[in-house]
């Protein structure tokens, strides 16, 4: 990488490339120098690396203004063609919705007027094209209120340019900046607030009506942004570099900006019914999503120096070094360890890793990033941040009944994943007593799951041998033995089906094809013993000899899947066959999944023939105490919906090659006619047309485009009606797996839950509890002890040493945990199957919490 490069790449940085020198004004200076010498030779180079450098390491935008501003007094034509191609993305990211580009390059152009770059003035003309887009977008009349994400984005992207360039646009222009906030407070008022329900990590089912209390993000942000206003513009976490070369910025030629211009409102104005607003607002909150949901998972003193605007640029810094750096871990460490800021902020960093991996309907990433960001943290930070880890633990640990049951199963996959890279250390003293609680409890079912997903990662003894501190916590283990095998020579099964086992399993040693394993059932297992034994041996057999490892599983059903494909032919006959994966697998939840899974991808188990076997007898009791059926059934809805997805991802690409395959055939074709009308003399005369080497080399070319088409179009309609059958095998499996949860839920509901709420039966009087009290903790402790306070939950009855809902009431707060988790994950499957489900799941008769808990997951009004 060439000096210039590094010089700029590095800037803000304590590294080799400045001598170790951490001073922002040296560094400036020191790449000004290096910058400005190669400007005649490769300007056209520097512009778009330092463009790419002030989107992608937005931390370090103000250094990269004010070396834009030296730059301008040197070189005004070079900055003018940066200025214009930062207008240009921003136009371009506007058109196409790229959410992160608009925010960052707003950012940047804020820098750039601070900079004397471009005027104060054209600056809010872009404020006020995005103010009037979001204005008319929620207008009842001439809008689509629908689309309000769209407008709320917006306003956002205004509001968090003002940290880094309130002051200076108070100075300058301060009419017209005193005109966007009034803008802005209009807007305000006439939008409508965005509730969290069925969104928070921490909600309750029932607070769903409460929450419309509460200020939204945009509201929160714009209180933030009236309390700077009130403090003069002054902020800790915005470097001002800038005013070090004030003196000289002044002397700088300030750019014109074009304006820039919103897209046109997605569709036609006018009054939609509910549902098809529903589909609107839904596609619109896809499109502009909202980045982060604060979680306040420690006491308030934590981050009492941080004054409110301050927490909002350091979440900003942290949420987009995870975004930028997300393919380099060490530098995603190293930047986040190195804000620029005065404070410490350890916590908040914390806080808002977890927001991010606990964020809903999913996070930005895969979550064994943030897994292994936090693993990168406390090696990076091992005096405060593994401390403050565990803390947050904690505090996770003591509110986890009141936490979401999807960022539950997250938290007990990263905690058990983060502990096998620390030895499964743990002071597993501290939960001991979960063994008093009963065995639904949330804490204790925790510590239960989280026991099962190490020995998932390591092996039992291991797993054992780290709770040794507090053997009593061994109940909680899952079973050590391996599989259950019917035949094996101890058991005192039946000697016939033995002897079939025996046979079969001879069968496949001496390399017996899957077609002669088919006529040895046809012939001599199933006339004489009929389908439960034929499918008993079979199945038992054949998992048995794949029960060594996932490979010898794989390779077990790839050659000899037909054989149980031929056997189990409906739904009923899967149905028998998943019992009896679960019988043999009984102690293994990891090794079950796994092969109903496998089972599933080699189309020997249908998915509706999952969900019948998740909402079986056999199962319901285990829903409040054991992921274990959760985990099969969202692995049957996943594959289902990615497979549609997969399919719409093909059917886009192929039809952009269909349009190339198109150009290319027209220009082989008009290639080929222009040839053949032209007049050429042979021989001394005319004749009609080129060389007949070209014309033959010409019709070739064509045929080959033309074949080429033909072929990229079959594909096209090959995908086309893959996908149609798959848009109607989910629009199935979501009927059928709604119907299993309303079967599944409405006599307990009815029965712990009679009046509709949360509130249990005969226990009204006891749901009176101080909100307030539940975030007083003290997890400050140096040592790792326990917080000093135990914590009191909004339920009045779910507090550290006082658990007391009952089994059938704990059952029905977690299925509807479920429930409403599906329903946010597949709400956009789920909104085009709408109608089936108003029709056929959610009519009058269906229980007011079943009702909300799928209104909540598609934040859908209750009142339509």
């Amino acid at each position: 990488m060439s000096s210039w490069k590094s010089l700029l790449l590095r800037l803000g940085e304590k590294c080799p490339e400045y001598a170790g020198n951490a001073d922002f004004k040296d560094q400036i200076e020191a790449c000004y120098s290096a910058v400005r010498r190669e400007l005649e030779h490769s300007g056209d180079d520097i512009f778009p690396f330092l463009l790419q450098c002030a989107e992608q390491l937005p931390h370090k935008i103000p250094l990269y203004g004010t070396l834009v501003g030296l730059l301008n007094l040197e070189n005004e034509e070079f900055v003018a063609k940066l200025v214009e191609n930062a207008q240009i993305n921003l136009q371009d990211a506007l058109e196409t919705g790229k959410c992160n580009k608009i925010r960052i390059l707003m950012r940047f152009l804020t820098v750039l007027m601070c900079s004397k770059v471009i005027q104060p003035s054209a600056l809010v003309v872009i404020f006020e094209c995005l103010l009037s887009s979001s204005a008319t977008t929620v207008d009842e009349e001439k809008g689509i209120p629908s689309w309000q994400a769209r407008a709320d984005f917006y306003i956002t992207c205004i509001l968090s340019c003002l940290p880094w360039g309130g002051a200076e646009l108070v100075e300058q222009v301060p009419e017209e900046i005193e005109r966007v906030m009034v803008g802005v407070e209009a807007y305000l008022s006439i939008r409508k607030r965005v509730s969290d329900a069925g969104f928070s990590v921490f909600e309750d089912i029932e607070e769903t009506n409460n929450a419309v209390n509460e200020k939204d993000f945009l509201e929160d942000l714009w209180s933030r942004v009236q309390d700077l206003s009130s403090r003069e513009w002054k902020l800790d976490s915005v470097p001002r570099p800038h005013l070090s070369f004030e003196a000289q910025l002044v002397a700088g030629k300030s750019h014109d900006l074009a304006p820039v211009s919103c897209p046109e409102q997605p569709g036609p104005s006018g009054v939609l019914s509910g549902i098809a607003f529903g589909r609107q607002k839904h596609e619109a909150e896809l499109k502009y999503p909202q980045r982060i949901r604060r979680l306040n998972i420690f006491p308030s003193n934590k981050t009492e120096d941080i004054q409110p605007i301050d927490r909002f640029v350091v979440e900003e810094y942290l949420v987009d070094v995870l975004l930028f750096l997300n393919g380099c871990r060490k530098e995603c460490t190293s930047y986040m360890v190195g804000l620029p800021v005065p404070f410490r902020y350890e916590y908040l960093m914390a806080e808002t890793i977890f927001s991010q991996l606990l964020l809903l309907p999913q996070p930005p990433f895969k979550p064994t990033y943030y897994t292994l960001v936090i693993i990168d943290l406390c090696k990076a930070l091992p005096g405060a941040f593994p401390a403050v880890v565990a803390g947050a633990v904690r505090a996770l640990f003591d509110k986890i009944a009141d936490l979401d049951m999807e960022c539950r199963t997250r938290l007990i996959l990263w905690f058990s994943h983060h502990l096998s890279n620390f030895q499964f250390i743990w002071p597993w003293e501290e939960w001991a007593h979960v063994l008093d609680l009963p065995k639904w409890a949330p804490q204790r079912v925790f510590v239960q799951e989280v026991l099962e997903r190490e020995v998932r990662l390591s092996y039992w003894d291991k797993i054992k041998q780290s709770i040794e501190n507090t053997p009593a916590l061994e109940e909680l283990l899952p079973p050590r033995g391996g599989p259950q095998f019917k035949y094996s020579e101890e058991d005192g099964t039946d000697p016939t089906e033995r002897a079939l086992s025996v046979e079969l399993k001879d069968m496949v040693k001496g390399r017996k094809s899957a077609r002669e394993m088919i006529s040895w059932v046809e012939e001599n297992v199933f006339p004489a013993h009929g389908f439960d034994i034929t499918l008993r041996v079979v199945v038992q057999t054949l998992l048995d000899i794949g029960s060594k490892s996932f490979t010898h599983l794989i390779t077990v059903l790839e050659r000899y899947g037909q054989v149980i494909a031929k056997i189990c032919t409906d739904d009923d006959q899967q149905f028998k066959l998943i019992s009896e994966v679960s019988s043999y697998w009984q102690n293994s939840a990891q090794m079950t999944a796994i092969s109903i899974d496998r089972m599933m991808s080699y189309r020997l188990i249908s998915n509706l023939a999952i969900v019948r076997w998740v909402f079986s007898s056999s199962n319901l009791d285990r829903f409040h105490v054991s992921d274990s059926p959760w985990e099969i059934l969202r692995n049957a809805v996943s594959k289902t919906y990615n497979r549609i997805s997969d399919l719409r991802k093909e059917i886009s690409s192929l039809e952009r090659s269909v349009v190339l395959a198109e150009e290319a055939a027209s220009r082989a074709r008009y290639q080929l006619d222009s040839a053949e009308s032209k007049l050429s003399i042979m021989d001394g005369e005319p004749v009609l047309g080129e060389n007949p080497v070209r014309i033959k080399r010409l019709k070739s070319y064509a045929e080959k485009a033309k074949e080429e088409e033909v072929s990229v179009r079959e594909s096209l309609e090959a995908k086309e009606a893959l996908l149609a059958r798959a848009v109607d095998e989910i629009k199935v499996l979501i009927l059928s797996l709604y119907k299993g949860f309303l079967t599944a839920l409405a006599e307990p509901l009815n029965d712990a839950f009679r009046d509709g709420t949360l509130r249990p039966s005969g226990q009204a009087d006891e749901m009176n509890i101080d909100l307030e009290d539940s975030s007083v903790m003290d997890l400050d402790k140096d040592d790792g002890g326990r917080p000093k306070k135990s914590y009191s939950h909004p339920n009045g009855s779910r507090e550290i040493n006082g658990y007391n809902l009952d089994g059938k009431q704990q059952w029905c707060l977690s299925t509807l945990g479920y429930l409403k988790a599906f329903t946010r994950q597949y709400a956009s499957e789920i909104w085009q199957n709408i109608e089936n489900l108003d029709a056929e799941v959610l009519t009058e008769d269906a229980h007011p919490l079943f009702r909300k808990a799928i209104y909540c997951g598609l934040r859908r009004p209750l009142d339509e």
